[in-house]
């Protein structure tokens, strides 16, 4: 009997046909065996388990696969018979369960194949990963028939990769819990990895298998290597946790032991523990971290540097300090070689005269002394410059040099100076100043 046409507007989009879309085409054509497995795991919970119950019963017998209804009603002596008369009539009328013209009940073929399937899953659902174990039997089953196709390759690839990143996520987390798991779960995966190896190699062995099947099975190759180089990054990842535990005093227990007991207690003892130790604390109007603080401040300064480049505002007048005094120069010096002139009474020499103090004095001296001998009216009339320039003196300067008593000063220019009127042993010469030597 040809299954009634399905209506699927509702699911597509406007304009689209069920025909336009090339995937639903072998669903469709398998429709028969989906309808199996809608039958048996349609309605609630305890409906299916009493079909998958009552048929996986029927199929177990091997060597009677045909049951009369009192066998039947002997067999399922534990059940309800209302409820057993139901049960059969469900996957009687749904093609699971075929009751012939000798009055006795067998397993159609849509039904030992959906109860062989079912058996599987159960087998596997006993190890860590079913899934791929399962995937890994199907494959071997369809290599030992040479019915091997991409798409079941495909679920191994996706299988291999999601475990990838199972294990990837763990490493990063950095739990030791999370990190041993999962090398358990490696550990328990490692005989279906070693032969999904076995049966990529003899597929690729293969000078006939088709392109598509080759590109997948070089990827889940690719997949299973990263898998066999994971058990050395879980090590590496145990022995940055092993350098970083802490032993608690002498006592030998260790923060690990402590966490795992921690793990082993339920919500409610957790909850006793920390009673004593966590504190109520009041509502606050504003709970916010440290980036969200960070993004506020950061709006007001930006804000308040805006502001202060756009004020053009001039700032206000400072009023000066008239009565300061106005800076004057250093003419101690000055003041303390006219004092020390003003008590010449008789000529002296140059020598005499500037010598004391060193090279620098000295050559200040001197040059005081050429500025008097150009006469009065070449200083100020008032200060301390104008008092030295009106000195009753003559300075007289020579050609030549001579030997001055100081330890700074080896030469300095022949001259005398002498007080105003005093007669001139010799001709005058031309007054030359010449600077002091070392």
């Amino acid at each position: 009997m040809n299954p009634p046409s399905l209506d699927l507007s509702e699911f597509l989009a406007p304009g689209v046909a069920a025909d336009d879309v090339p995937e639903l085409s072998a669903l469709a054509a398998a429709r028969p065996l989906l309808d199996a497995f809608i039958t048996l795991f349609r309605g609630a919970e305890a409906e299916v388990l009493m079909r998958l119950l009552v048929l996986r019963e029927i199929g177990r017998e091997a060597d009677a696969p045909r049951w009369s209804p009192e066998a039947l009603r002997a067999r399922f002596t534990y059940l309800d018979a209302v409820k057993l008369e139901t049960v059969l009539k469900r996957l009687r009328d749904n093609g699971l369960l075929t009751f012939g013209e000798d009055g006795l009940y067998h397993l159609s073929d849509l039904g030992r194949n959906a109860v062989a399937a079912i058996a599987m899953l159960l087998r596997f659902a006993d190890e860590e990963d079913a899934e791929l174990g399962f995937l890994t039997a199907q494959l071997a089953g369809l290599q030992a028939v040479g019915s091997i196709t991409p798409e079941a390759l495909g679920h191994l690839l996706s299988k291999l990769n999601d475990l990838t990143w199972h294990f990837e996520e763990a490493i990063a987390s950095g739990s030791e819990f999370n990190i041993v798991s999962a090398r358990k779960r490696l550990s328990a995966n490692g005989k279906w990895l070693a032969r999904g190896t076995e049966i990529l190699r003899e597929l690729l062995a293969d000078p006939d298998v088709e392109f598509d099947v080759a590109r997948v099975a070089q990827r889940i190759g690719l997949a299973q290597s990263r898998l066999a180089r994971v058990d050395a990054s879980f090590q590496r990842a145990l022995n940055k946790i092993e350098a970083q535990r802490v032993t608690l005093g002498a006592s030998g227990i260790s923060s690990s032991d402590v966490a795992a007991w921690l793990r082993t207690l339920n919500a409610e003892k957790l909850a006793a523990f920390a009673g004593e130790a966590v504190a109520f604390v009041p509502e606050l109007p504003l709970l916010a971290g440290g980036h969200e603080l960070l993004d506020r401040a950061e709006a007001v300064l930006c804000d308040d540097v805006r502001a202060q480049e756009s004020d053009a505002t001039l700032p206000p007048p400072s009023a000066a300090d008239v009565d300061a005094a106005p800076e004057s120069e250093d003419l101690a010096l000055l003041e303390h070689f006219t004092r020390r002139l003003g008590h010449v009474a008789a000529p002296a020499t140059l020598g005499e005269v500037v010598a004391g103090g060193g090279f620098a004095p000295a050559s200040y001296r001197l040059s005081l002394l050429a500025l008097l001998a150009d006469g009065g009216s070449a200083g100020p009339a008032d200060g301390p410059v104008g008092e030295f320039m009106r000195l009753p003196l003559d300075v007289l300067f020579g050609d030549t040099l001579e030997a001055a008593d100081d330890e700074e000063i080896a030469l300095i220019s022949a001259g005398r100076v002498q007080p105003r009127g005093t007669p001139s042993p010799s001709a005058p010469t031309t007054p030359t100043p010449q600077d002091a030597r070392r």
